[in-house]
């Protein structure tokens, strides 16, 4: 299976998913069905930012959209791979890797099993602070959240929800 080339030619947050979801299943067995994906404003700091997080209890995945909207500006290329890095890693949290720097290194052993070490996918779970001046805006003080209502993302549990039209 060429992931690389369906990561980069991915068009929905639900295409980049489908991969986060193979690539474990196939390395790992392991899947998390029922899962729900969100996008909100988290805010951002110009030293960092919070990417994702899953939550146990609403077993939903939140994507922090300002971080994509920094890459759209400087580096349109890297949307894609960052995406997938951060729903890789909130999905192995999902399938029962609570522990942070774990789930770091499961991230890092998949993105450089399936793409090599010089992968962007592998340089982002080995260091993502070096992406940072893509990441995070200029500004040297917090930028709080401007809206934080919940976007949810269709099509996301494709394989559970194939009866629907």
């Amino acid at each position: 299976m060429d992931y690389e080339a369906r990561i980069k030619k991915a068009k929905t947050f639900a295409d980049i998913f489908e991969v986060v979801k193979e690539i474990v299943m196939e390395y790992l067995g392991a899947e998390q069905a029922g899962l729900m994906v969100g996008v909100t404003d988290l805010g951002s700091h110009s030293q960092g930012f919070i990417g994702a997080f899953y939550s146990l209890d609403a077993n939903m995945i939140i994507i922090n959209k300002k971080p994509l909207g920094r890459i759209l500006q400087t580096n349109p290329a890297l949307y894609n791979y960052y995406l997938f890095h951060v729903m890789l890693h909130e999905y192995i949290h999902s399938i029962g890797s609570y522990d942070e720097a774990m789930t770091r290194l499961l991230v890092h052993e998949l993105s450089r099993h399936y793409f090599g070490d010089n992968h962007i996918a592998t340089q982002l779970a080995s260091d993502i602070e070096k992406f940072m001046p893509n990441l995070t805006y200029p500004r040297h003080d917090f930028q709080p959240p401007q809206d934080i209502s919940i976007e949810f993302v269709k099509g996301i549990d494709r394989k559970n929800t194939n009866y629907i039209n």
